[in-house]
């Protein structure tokens, strides 16, 4: 099928241009990230490149020779520009908020450009389509909006956590010494038990937010990721005994060791699979999957880009709602009857530090799955 449609889009662009050798522009179509879907002056399909097959989720078979009107049938935006291009000869771009509307998948946000095709002699032939993929752009942004909310937020926390420290432990020592006090009175020393270990509580919630705010600088070594992700399966199946919890590790072995802080990884790690485990509530299963990114890489100036480490964690446990899931990331904000709300915002820091990204995608009532990016080379 795909011969059939190089032969077809090779025919189209010779005809385009008698002059010019046909067979780098069919190259090019079929390498090129974008779409590319090219109209005759009746509206109809000449041209349907591999990545508008991708887009569109139908083929370029189907497609050739289709009316611009059924291919976008309901996607009145893409009837507008089009309509535009063929009636008035203009060439037009949307960049605000576009959405390609797909049978199998969630709608695409997508950035719009359409030309009218002129020939030699100055009349127009039709006109072409190109129709970028936003979705990661959007991914990168929002990442970066995570990033800037966690460093206003830290800052605050840093001054926050410094000034209640001092007089909690002012309390803490106060309590202690009541205790010791009335340690003849076992009624009464019940409450300064009560004081002293809810103190302790509010300390370690103020250490988690010193980590969040002022955390210790990145130690970078050398970090075998398989065998962290293996010791903590083996603590979390430990853990979830008397539940039926299957956890499952898809661990590429041809992955070298990292750049990263070792502890702070597993901190990381233990964090998000303990997370995973905690959000099934008897049956279910956590897996736990890597592999090298083929769509991002870390450039740094004066070195060569850098592959990124895909860390996959996910399962199929109550899920978050989807009103819920971008507040996730928000320190106290927590979905757990006795969590502190830091988890989260504190894995997103570690990530930060290593120069990565995360990614949550969570479905109510079917499960979550968690993408950690991060580089092989800092």
């Amino acid at each position: 099928m795909q011969a059939d449609n190089n032969r077809q889009n090779k025919q189209t662009i010779a005809k385009a241009s008698p002059h010019s050798d046909p067979g780098l522009y069919v190259l090019v179509l079929e390498n090129i990230d974008r779409a590319v879907i090219a109209l005759g002056q009746s509206g109809r399909v000449t041209l349907f490149n591999p990545a508008a097959e991708s887009f569109m989720e139908r083929s370029a078979r189907n497609s050739i020779g289709e009316d611009y009107q059924n291919l976008f049938c309901g996607q009145e935006t893409f009837l507008y520009l089009i309509k535009q291009a063929l009636e008035q000869g203009r060439s037009i771009t949307d960049d605000e908020g576009i959405f390609l509307v797909r049978a199998k998948s969630p709608p695409l946000p997508v950035n719009v450009y359409v030309a009218p095709i002129f020939s030699k002699r100055g009349n127009q032939d039709g006109a072409v389509l190109i129709i970028r993929d936003l979705s990661r752009v959007k991914e990168l942004e929002e990442t970066l909006r995570r990033v800037d909310r966690l460093s206003m937020l830290g800052t605050l926390a840093a001054g926050l956590a410094h000034e209640i420290k001092n007089p909690l432990g002012g309390i803490k020592g106060a309590a202690q010494l009541l205790e010791m006090e009335l340690s003849n009175e076992p009624s009464l020393s019940d409450y300064t038990q009560v004081m002293i270990r809810e103190a302790e509580r509010i300390n370690g919630i103020i250490e988690e937010l010193m980590d969040l705010a002022s955390p210790r600088p990145v130690e970078f070594t050398d970090v075998n990721l398989a065998r962290i992700l293996g010791d903590i399966v083996l603590l979390q199946k430990e853990a979830s005994r008397g539940k039926n919890i299957k956890f499952i590790l898809d661990l590429d072995p041809s992955i070298p060791p990292i750049q990263g802080d070792e502890n702070l990884l597993t901190r990381l790690f233990l964090n998000l699979v303990k997370n995973a485990r905690e959000s099934i509530q008897r049956d279910g299963e956590v897996r736990l999957k890597t592999k090298i990114s083929s769509e991002y890489h870390l450039t740094s100036p004066g070195s060569r880009p850098s592959p990124m480490v895909l860390v996959k964690i996910s399962d199929n446990g109550c899920g978050i709602p989807a009103e819920e899931v971008e507040r996730v990331f928000t320190p106290y904000f927590t979905t757990k009857a006795k969590g502190t709300g830091l988890g989260l915002a504190i894995s997103q820091k570690v990530v930060e530090d290593h120069r990565g990204f995360l990614k949550i995608v969570s479905t109510e009532h079917e499960g979550t799955e968690i993408t950690i990016s991060l580089p092989l080379r800092q």
